[in-house]
């Protein structure tokens, strides 16, 4: 089939044109949002040979064609539809949002915050890493200006965090993001001390209208700048309703940043970091405490929560593990990654099992797919299908999970999963490399033998 009677084909089985309220692709999948999802003819749509599976999720009704084919589908697709409004990416976040669930928007809210942000974070880590390696093997001295320079670079990202946080907050808050990074300075600026670098310093404090305000900075902190992007965002909006058209140029910024960065600075800073410690050490307590059995319950739980989409508000909490001096690592995504690699490994053992050519098929690029990260393609399109091997993959992410948290493996990023995330595992250590690809291992090896020792039911 060439893209043109695909997605002439795809319009009637989703309800006709009328039902499709937009319509935009990811690497691998169309993602529209549908107005009457009881219109879809589900099995029309697995008929279609390129099609490798359709399923609902986060607001979205989600169809995987692979990399290379869904760009050109969507075009054609979007062409078929004969509306471009129905292509815009705003108006398709829009309609999302109506779709999903309170808890489904908060995921997606800081999932759209924080995954732009994801280079910036695994470049400093990376950088760390070689940092680490010039260090421990003598290549250079520490005091030369290399090692100097490469220090620098490698902390540059997280003590702007809150720059990168409020510039990308801002837009997802519907604000103007260079107020949000104004914000974001105010809150970083020179004259607070930086606990990022000082983690033992004690901070001045100056008296505003009978009110103690200590000179601390909020270099790397997360749920700070969230708060105070929010509050920003209500008091812009609120503003441009009362503010003339004539002078709005000039006051609304004015009265935003003067209003936000005393509040920040008295209330939201102070309060926010409070909750934020609060999570990372009550994390760090559970890791402590629960160990191994943390892991087999989270490593086993990942890809359930994989299917609410509530994925995406681990990218927060992660942020924080990490610009948590006391902290500084990210022991969370070791076993998400072991999840998703499980996943892959069930997959494997559903290629040579199957009788399905189609199925078959979809098996091993859906698989490699899953061992680089991206898990929801064999997830929607094979294992929960077959329902069995989706558990299966559940048990090996629980195994994997389990070790991982054992031998105590970190990253010092976020984002990356499954091989990729070995590049942000190396800088830790070699010990710690060595145990999260074992971690991998067992996970994929004890999906697969599961897979492959349970009865499929492929009607």
């Amino acid at each position: 089939m060439d893209v043109k009677e695909i997605a002439e084909k795809l319009v009637p089985l989703l309800g006709g044109k009328g039902n499709i309220a937009s319509a935009q692709h990811c690497a691998t999948r169309l993602r529209l949002v549908i107005r009457d999802e009881s219109k879809i003819d589900q099995k029309g749509l697995d008929e279609i040979e390129d099609v490798k599976g359709a399923f609902s999720n986060s607001g979205q009704f989600q169809i995987i064609f692979g990399t290379g084919l869904v760009n050109k589908i969507h075009a054609a697709f979007v062409k078929e539809l004969g509306d471009d409004e129905a292509a815009a990416p705003a108006d398709h976040q829009e309609e999302m949002k109506k779709k999903m669930n309170p808890f489904a928007r908060f995921a997606r809210m800081l999932s759209n915050i924080f995954v732009p942000i994801i280079p910036a974070i695994v470049a400093s880590g990376l950088l760390m890493g070689l940092l680490g390696m010039m260090k421990a093997f003598h290549w250079v001295s520490e005091d030369s200006a290399l090692f100097v320079l490469l220090d620098m670079f490698s902390g540059a990202a997280f003590i702007i965090l809150p720059i990168l946080i409020g510039f990308s907050a801002a837009k997802e808050f519907g604000s103007n993001p260079y107020l949000g990074a104004v914000i974001g300075g105010i809150l970083t600026h020179p004259m607070l001390l930086n606990p990022w670098t000082l983690a033992d310093a004690k901070p001045e404090y100056m008296d505003l209208f009978g009110l103690s305000i200590p000179l601390i900075g909020y270099q790397g902190t997360v749920v700070p700048i969230l708060l105070a992007i929010y509050v920003m965002s209500k008091i812009e909006k609120g503003l441009r309703k009362i503010v003339p058209n004539s002078v709005d140029l000039l006051v609304t910024p004015f009265l935003t940043v003067i209003i936000t960065g005393f509040v920040s600075l008295v209330f939201i800073g102070p309060f926010g970091r409070y909750i934020g410690d609060l999570i990372s050490i009550s994390l760090q307590s559970l890791y402590d405490v629960a160990g191994v059995f943390a892991g087999i319950l989270f490593g086993g739980l990942y890809s359930t929560i994989v299917l609410t989409g509530l994925q995406h508000s681990f990218h927060a909490i992660e942020a924080g593990l990490l610009a948590n001096p006391k902290i500084g690592v990210n022991f969370l995504l070791p076993i998400w990654a072991c999840a998703n690699v499980a996943q892959g490994g069930a997959g494997l053992a559903v290629y040579f099992k199957t009788k399905n050519a189609k199925t078959k098929k979809i098996a091993i690029p859906a698989a490699i797919s899953s061992f680089l990260g991206i898990t929801e393609p064999i997830i929607f399109g094979v294992n929960l299908r077959l329902r069995k091997p989706f558990i299966a993959a559940a048990i090996g992410g629980a195994a994997g999970g389990g070790y991982v948290v054992l031998m105590h493996v970190v990253a010092n990023a976020y984002g990356l999963t499954g091989i990729p995330m070995m590049a942000i595992a190396a800088p830790l250590g070699m010990s710690n490399l060595i145990h999260y690809i074992i971690g991998m291992i067992i996970s994929v090896g004890v999906a697969f033998g599961v897979t492959w020792f349970m009865k499929l039911k492929e009607d």
